[in-house]
Formats: C-alpha cells, structure tokens, sequence
C-alpha cells in the first residue's frame, strides 16, 4: 500500500480544526447571531490554504472572529432574542402510560393539536409543547395522565440546550489557537478537533473530499442522489478493491450506514463521520480492520437529508422533514423515514401537512428517498454490488430495532440471525467504553409494545395504538425489497435527558460504541466471532497501545477498564435470558 508523508497524514487530523468555524456569512439570520459576522473565506478555501501554509512553512494570517467592530457575533453564554423568541415558551413533557386507552388518547391529542413528538416507547411518550398548550393537551386526556407527566425541559431549558448545541465562537477561537501544535499530531480521538463540535454541511462535505484524496488506495467520495433543493447527498465509499480492470465474477458484499433522515438528530450524522473516519484510518496498522476492508465495502452516508440538516444550522434547529412544499405553503417537508413504497401507509397523515410524520400524498413522495433509493436499487442491478448489511442511525432512545416497522403481525423470515447479531452489537456496545444499555427489539415492538403479568403470573405483551404511523420506513424497504439480510434501525444516545440536544461532549464516546458495534458486526459477518484473539482488543479506543493511533483515548483510566468489567458482569443474566428466548422459538 502507497504510504502517505507524513506532514499530509498530520494535516488530515488537524486541518479540520481550521474549518471548525461558526455557520458561513449566509447564516447570518441565525437565532444565534445577535450580530452578523463580517464575510469570511468559505471552508475550503481556508482548507486550501491551511494545506499551502503547512507544506511552505508559511505563518498564518491573522483575523477577527468578530463583526468588523470587533464584537463576538454571541454575546455571552446565553442563548439571544432570537432564539428565546422561538423556542422560549416551548418545554417538553414525558408521560408515562400504561394502558392502550392512554396511548390512544395522547396519538389523537398529538393530531389535534399539531404536536412535535419527540420519541415514543413502551413505557412513556416525550412531546414538545408550548406552555399555554398544556392546559388544552391535558383537557383531551385522561385523569389517569392528568398526574403521570413530568417536565424533561422547562422553557429556559430547551433554549439552553439548543444554543449549546452549536459551535460558540470561544470554541473556534480555542482551534484556531491550537492548530499545527505538536500535541494534535498524535491525533487521538479525544485531541481530534473535527469531533469536538457538531459540524455543519459545509464544513462535512470538505471534510469527506480530504479524506478521500488523502486515502486513494480505499475510500472514493460518491454521491448517492440530490436533494429536492439540489444539494449532493455526499457519501463515501470505502474498501479495497484488487488492483486489476476486471469485473469481479462475485458481487462486492457492502454495508450501508446512513444518517440523518431527520435533519435534527445530529448526533447520527456525527456518529456515521466517526466511523468513516475510524475505519479509514486504521487501516494497514491493523490487520483486522485491513481484512474487514478487504472483504467488503462500507458505504457511509452521514446525512440523507441535506436540505433539512442546513435548515437546521440556519433557521430552526428542532426540523425534523425534508424542505420540499406541499399542498399547504406553510407547511413544508416529508418525514423521508416514512415515505418508502413498501406498507406505506401515508392515508393517515395525508390531509395533515403539518404532522411531523407527514408521508407525503404518495409512495416516495420524499424526493430524497427516491433517489436514494435508485442509487441503491441501481448498486444492485449494474454495479455487481450486494447489500449485506443495512444500518439506519437515529436518535434517540439507545434501540436496536429489526424488522418490521409497519407492523407486529408478521414476523420476518430471518428472525432468528436478527436476533443473535442484534444482540451482539448490544453486548459490544455494553462491555465498551461506558457501558451503554441499548435494547433490542423488533421496530414495531419498539414502540407500541408493554409486558403485562397475568392473573396466572404469566408475561405476555400487550400493543399500544401507535402514536405516529410506522409504515413506509427505510428498514422495512431495504430488508424487504433489497433483501438485505441484517437490516437495523439504531437509535442513538440518550434516553430523554438532552433527546435530540445531546451535548456535544457525547459525540466521541458515541462514536466509540458505535465503532465497537460495527469491529463487532464485521467479526460476525466474516465468521470470526470468538476468534478475534488480542488485535481486536487493541482496537478498542480506550486501550493504551492505540494511544498514538487514529481511534485511541489518551484520557482513559483505570477506573474505566474496572467499569466495563462490572458492566460485563452486569449483563450476565440479561444475556442468558435473551439465549433462553432464541432457543425457545427453535
């Protein structure tokens, strides 16, 4: 494999440090900016020259962060009048239920009132609502969810967490300062500033297109559609291939992992850039990973949503649908995870724009969706590629879903292998590097099911009415349509605290479990679980000999490596009574 210099190698690891940067001139009506920001370069323009300055030595030249009278574009560490005029009334509200008649209540109430549910399960329904809607939200409800709620945001609150979730000039300026210091050359994960900070779209696709030409040998950027607006939805292809023109006689076995469908959950978007990048990286220092990229392709799509993903740096950071119109002008957009041929079921929010979950009036109505979908179909067809591997990154609720969505009265031919490797990526995630819990379960169980003992003693599960349509969903069409054999939907961190506002200080331990999940999957695919002996350990970020690799911890103590073992222990009984269920269906 061609060797790259070394200061290009240093670069890829820093440069992004020099692109971190508060949103472009354009965004100047960010709620954010109280004040707008004098025009600068676009990022790689100052990419270019950031890579100019480091191969000839040259010093950097030096600018305001600020307006042109030199005022920070935010003003402290609080969120502005902007943002408070938008999100300031609104907090957001668990309740818990329990009943199919208090699930049915709150999915009608949401209809009603054009609620924004945030995230459903079993147990508890999280809505975002404005203040002086709660008196009417809870006058449609029953006595029993009059008392069984909690607030999980106040007003002041949710604003908080929104303007903390973007970049804050103190931050760039922090970047600025360190770029090219002797420390960030070991480029650990936890040093690597690209990761600090959730990024907008175009600080991303500069990123994906250094990545690419600084890898030749195994990553190439693609696209995989355009949006409704005409944007690119980037993506990067990454494995090696033999060196020779001919067709391989077998298709490349690939696995896609997408991103982004709901332009809010950025963390998805962050986690799919951490394991592009931590796969690419490691290759050729370790031959698991090598191997890994040798047998297959991986395919990594951070945001399938670039329309909504911009929309959400620049206006309203809580949009969830794509930006395409509909039939009411002020109401825009199609939920794209809901819009997929197979059991759509879009009659229910068809005369609903405004709904969240809104279908479209048709079967791929999301014109996202579409094309992403005759990339795909099109991979199969012409390009002698085999999907064996689909994973859909969400947030929030810590879930490994498996087919179906649109339904619980099917269960799908392959049950049991979704099971067994569903059950894998959970325990790989548990026993890593902080121990996460993450359930697995069918994507309708997911959401509408509850276990009720019997008269007799007995467990059986009991289905909720759900409270936004399931059918339609990239899960269900890849499994069934593509024949996808290990299809899953994964929902990301946290379980309520933050939901879609999980603080940037997540976004590398994140992506750490994710990447455990993924070494995991590989492992499963090529038959080597069990086998991996000590490399594959090694390849854990928080192990000491990675410490000056690309995916090491450096921050790593001993009382972490004394947590995973507590965690390991602690799923003990978790594991053996899911093994008790896998052998029952047998």
């Amino acid at each position: 494999m061609r060797q790259l210099p070394l200061s290009l190698l240093s670069l890829l690891f820093v440069t992004p440090s020099l692109i971190i940067a508060a949103p472009p001139a354009a965004q100047c009506g960010h709620p954010f900016h109280a004040l707008c920001p004098e025009p600068s370069p676009r990022p790689w323009r100052r990419l270019s020259d950031a890579i100019i300055r480091r191969i000839w030595g040259l010093p950097e030249r030096q600018k305001s962060l600020g307006t042109p009278s030199g005022e920070a574009p935010i003003a402290g560490g609080v969120p502005s009048g902007k943002l408070l005029a938008r999100y300031g009334e609104d907090i957001v509200m668990r309740f818990n239920i329990s009943s199919a008649d208090e699930a049915s209540a709150l999915a009608e109430a949401s209809d009603i009132l054009f609620l924004d549910v945030w995230e459903f399960n079993e147990n508890w329904v999280d809505i975002r609502i404005a203040k002086d809607v709660v008196p009417s939200l809870l006058g449609l409800l029953p006595p029993s969810l009059q008392t069984s709620h909690v607030a999980l945001m106040q007003d002041l609150d949710l604003a908080q967490a929104i303007f903390d979730s973007y970049p804050s000039p103190s931050s760039t300026q922090t970047h600025e300062d360190r770029s090219f210091t002797p420390t960030l050359r070991t480029s650990s994960s936890s040093e690597n500033l690209f990761f600090q900070d959730y990024q907008p779209l175009s600080v991303i696709i500069p990123w994906m297109n250094l990545l690419a030409s600084m890898f030749p040998t195994h990553v190439r950027r693609i696209n995989v559609g355009i949006s409704f607006e005409g944007r690119d939805i980037p993506a990067l292809r990454v494995g090696v291939h033999a060196t020779n023109d001919e067709q391989p006689s077998e298709p490349r076995k690939t696995i896609l992992i997408t991103a982004g469908s709901h332009a809010r959950e950025w963390i998805s978007t962050s986690t799919v850039n951490y394991l592009a990048w931590s796969l690419i990286t490691s290759y050729g220092k370790f031959s698991s990973v090598t191997n890994l990229l040798e047998s297959f392709d991986f395919v990594f799509v951070p945001t399938l949503n670039p329309d909504g993903y911009v929309y959400s740096w620049e206006t309203d950071r809580l949009w969830r649908k794509n930006r395409q119109p509909t039939t009411l002008r002020f109401c825009r957009g199609v939920d794209l995870d809901r819009s997929y041929p197979f059991q759509w079921d879009g009659e229910t929010t068809r005369g609903n724009p405004c709904s969240e979950s809104f279908a479209g009036d048709s079967a791929f109505a999301g014109v996202e969706a579409r094309r992403f979908a005759e990339w795909a179909k099109n991979e199969t067809e012409n390009n002698n590629i085999n999907f064996i591997g689909f994973l859909d990154l969400h947030s929030y609720s810590q879930q490994i879903l498996y087919p179906y969505s649109y339904s619980c009265s099917l269960d799908p031919p392959t049950l049991e292998n979704l099971e067994e490797l569903g059950l894998g990526l959970a325990k790989a995630i548990r026993i890593s590097h902080k121990g996460q819990q993450y359930k697995v379960t069918s994507a309708c169980e997911g959401n509408v099911a509850i276990t009720k003992t019997t008269l007799e003693g007995k467990k059986e599960k009991v289905l909720l009415p759900r409270i936004e349509t399931g059918g339609g969903s990239a899960l269900d069409w890849f499994y069934h349509e593509l024949r996808v054999e290990y299809a899953y939907q994964i929902k990301l961190r946290d379980t309520g605290s933050y939901g879609f506002l999980l603080p940037k200080d997540n976004i590398i331990p994140t992506g750490k479990e994710m990447l455990d999940a993924i070494l995991y999957l590989g492992r499963y695919m090529l038959g080597t679980v069990g086998l991996e002996g000590e490399e594959i350990e090694n390849l854990n970020p928080s192990e000491k000999q990675m410490q000056t690799g690309p995916i090491s911890d450096q921050n790593d103590t001993v009382e972490e490596h004394e947590e995973e073992t507590v965690v390991e222990e602690a799923v003990d009984e978790y594991d053996a009574v899911w093994e008790l269920r896998r052998r029952k269906r047998r």
